[in-house]
């Protein structure tokens, strides 16, 4: 039986660090599970996407921020380093922290996510988020026009999944406790 990329990753952390460190401002690189993978830039839908739920979120929780891009330390050994669209975490969180942040403190983590059938982020960063203890993690799928919500991470997986059609308004459960209408994600769809 041949081990997995997590018993033999390609590389250390300490040395994606540097490789990412040196990599053009135009490429996002990810570790996850021991493999090297780059980020692919958002389309404009895509970019649309995460401003309107930054602007929600802002005029609804005015001491939270969406980051985005936020390097954040994830997987059950913190030995992941992932970029997600966007980190809900408390106004001026980051102050002070390198480029690939511990999740203490983190409330949610969005993705949006098109043409993105690869099960790294459905699968394996859900995991790793789960596994950090981030206590929501929202999938938006472009393609599927609908938006997926995880929450009560236990033992590196989410025990509550709750997927609603665009058009619906989703409940964001503690700790950020709103309720998010999707009816404007219909205008970002591919």
């Amino acid at each position: 039986m041949t081990p997995s990329t997590t018993d033999r990753p390609e590389m250390s952390t300490d040395e994606f660090e540097e490789i990412a460190l040196r990599a053009p401002e135009t490429v996002w690189l990810e570790f996850l599970r021991g493999k090297l993978k780059v980020k692919p830039a958002r389309d404009g839908n895509g970019c649309e996407t995460v401003a309107w739920l930054n602007r929600y979120f802002l005029e609804r929780l005015p001491e939270l921020r969406l980051y985005q891009m936020r390097g954040l330390r994830v997987g059950s050994r913190g030995a992941d380093r992932i970029r997600p669209d966007g980190v809900l975490a408390p106004y001026r969180h980051y102050i002070g922290t390198g480029e690939w942040a511990e999740p203490d403190g983190v409330l949610m983590i969005v993705e949006v996510i098109s043409r993105d059938v690869d099960q790294r982020t459905r699968v394996e960063k859900s995991q790793g988020y789960a596994a950090a203890g981030i206590p929501v993690f929202l999938l938006v799928d472009r393609d599927a026009h609908s938006v997926t919500v995880h929450s009560d991470p236990e033992d590196g997986v989410y025990r509550s999944l709750t997927t609603r059609p665009y058009g619906t308004e989703v409940e964001l459960p503690d700790p950020v406790g709103i309720t998010l209408p999707t009816e404007q994600l219909k205008a970002y769809a591919d």
